[in-house]
């Protein structure tokens, strides 16, 4: 039997919890305002405490439709971990009072089709004429390895903007009898995922991405986190993107979460609590 002291850090990544709650006014007036008072101390301690752990992200978010009321966007390393702070979020505001309506579970990673240092020099010798024993090649692929350094790092052990809307949503690439993905060759997924990311591309500076892996942790493949400064520019993506053949041909999209980075207290007035 494993202790249930030791970590269990996944050997790539770190895990990503979105959690989203109803708040039972019902439930919460029973309480006396000295309880009240004392049920948001105990979320504001929490919330403190979780963002000094190591390695450890937690956003608290203001949700915009009533399919929700507040949010949390949760990563760190250890499951354990994970577990832990999402059962006193769960409870933090005394019982009955946070009723979950969503939850998704899955892991940072890096795409499976980015270019390699191989196939990167191949295009500057075949595409750009560009010399394997030049200077203008060494300089050119040293400036590839910093990208992909920093793009790694920002896939894998991300750090959480501070733009103030957030959006989720979960997708799986389809596997039917006429569209199945998984039943493509791989170079030609990693075509048209090329395609898929130039349209990213464009707005670069408006939205920042991060897709997380759920294959096996949850009911779809991936989770899907845009931040932006404003809600056009979200939709704006979504739009656009649906165009392209890997989502219009072979995604399936789960419902769309939207929420405002808001501190505790803000989130507390809005929230009339």
């Amino acid at each position: 039997m494993t202790d249930k002291n030791t970590a269990l850090v996944p050997e790539e990544g770190w895990h990503c919890l979105h959690l989203f709650y109803r708040i039972e006014h019902g439930q919460w007036q029973l309480l006396s305002r000295e309880e009240q008072n004392a049920a948001k101390t105990n979320l504001s301690s929490l919330v403190q405490e979780v963002r000094a752990m190591d390695l450890t992200q937690l956003l608290t978010l203001g949700m915009v439709t009533p399919k929700a009321d507040i949010g949390f966007m949760l990563i760190t390393p250890d499951l354990h971990n994970a577990n832990r702070i999402e059962k006193r979020l769960s409870l933090s505001l005394g019982a009955d009072v946070l009723t979950p309506v969503y939850s998704y579970l899955s892991l940072t990673e890096e795409s499976e089709y980015i270019t390699t240092e191989e196939e990167y020099a191949q295009i500057l010798e075949k595409e750009q004429n560009i010399k394997l024993e030049s200077e203008k090649f060494a300089e050119a692929m040293k400036s590839f390895r910093e990208r992909m350094k920093h793009y790694r790092q920002e896939r894998v052990y991300p750090t959480l903007p501070e733009w103030p809307i957030v959006c989720f949503y979960n997708m799986s690439k389809r596997r039917g009898e006429q569209r199945n993905w998984y039943a493509l060759p791989y170079d030609e997924r990693r075509k048209l995922m090329k395609g898929h990311a130039n349209v990213g591309r464009e707005f670069a500076g408006k939205v920042k991405q991060l897709i997380t892996g759920s294959t096996g942790l949850d009911d779809a493949e991936w989770g899907v986190t845009l931040f932006a400064r404003d809600t056009f520019q979200v939709k704006a993506i979504v739009y656009k993107m649906r165009f392209d053949p890997v989502s219009a041909e072979y995604a399936d999209f789960g419902e769309f979460y939207i929420g405002i980075q808001l501190p505790l207290d803000e989130l507390f007035r809005r929230q009339q609590l």
